[in-house]
């Protein structure tokens, strides 16, 4: 299985997303048999954040792990820039612990950049590590000069991941954003891999490179794309997945090892970028 490790913790390359999760009633036993598949078939990592449904991923997560000890779990969540001061965020963080029903998160990401100072961010971030509250903290939706930035601050290289949006067809971030975390060794956590759906505008699900790629592996194009990106260095695929037949399938994507061939075919398709664009944000 392909792994990646965040803060000396070696992590299963695929994790599970949970935008738009918990938002429907309906769907709660759905998608928490979800989750729970994820787990028992050897993930590790679910993503989650204040904002998703004004909490209420983080408190379907909360009810979907309660089977499981924590220890072999690891949570993600974020903190929305109006929260991320020295006043607001332990307030906010503890909402957060509280819906998801633990007592620590695994990493607890800065969401996206505001109007409040980041050394205020990263000192605070820092304090509630130094607490127990988390046992690491990043950031997301980073560009390069956003992340240079943050290297400058005091105890700003203590940032663990960034977690941005990455799939073959929106490549930005390897002019010289991916390049930078690989030299610095940071890993980048990469949101919406299969991209946002056809009805979003995305082509890669019926791009005949993508399509002869999956036949030749007896796959689907959702587990090449997945695969495109966990063979990724030092990245970690988060998709959602809310139910639990698309939670496996997305899971065999980890034993899949596109070829050299392969991936030529894909980057005729989708090229990487020959110059810097503007982060690409959902």
């Amino acid at each position: 299985m392909k792994t990646v490790t965040i803060d000396q913790r070696q992590l299963p390359a695929l994790g599970i997303g949970t935008w738009e999760m918990g938002d429907d009633p309906a769907d709660f036993d759905a998608e928490i048999a979800a989750i729970r598949a994820g787990l028992d078939a050897g993930l590790k990592v679910i993503d989650t954040a204040e904002m998703y449904g004004s909490g209420r991923s983080e408190s379907l997560i909360g009810q979907a792990i309660q089977p499981y000890k924590r220890s072999d779990l690891y949570l993600i969540s974020k903190v929305l820039p109006e929260n991320a001061s020295a006043k607001l965020m332990p307030a906010s963080l503890k909402a957060s612990l509280q819906r998801l029903q633990t007592d620590y998160l695994d990493l607890y990401l800065y969401h996206w950049r505001g109007s409040i100072p980041l050394a205020e961010t990263v000192a605070t971030l820092q304090d509630l590590k130094k607490q127990g509250y988390i046992r690491a903290w990043g950031v997301s939706n980073f560009d390069i000069d956003d992340m240079q930035e943050l290297w400058q601050l005091p105890e700003g290289q203590n940032v663990a991941a960034n977690e941005d949006l990455y799939n073959l067809e929106t490549r930005g971030i390897e002019y010289s954003l991916l390049p930078w975390q690989r030299q610095h060794h940071l890993p980048l956590i990469a949101y919406s891999p299969l991209g946002r759906g056809p009805k979003m505008g995305s082509t890669m699900m019926q791009n005949p490179a993508v399509l002869e790629v999956a036949q030749k592996h007896q796959a689907s194009a959702y587990q090449i794309l997945l695969a495109w990106v966990t063979q990724q260095q030092d990245v970690l695929a988060i998709p959602k997945s809310s139910s639990a037949d698309h939670l496996l399938a997305n899971l065999k994507s980890l034993q899949i090892e596109l070829t050299p061939s392969d991936l030529e075919k894909l980057e005729r398709a989708y090229p990487k970028p020959d110059h810097k664009e503007p982060l690409a944000i959902y």
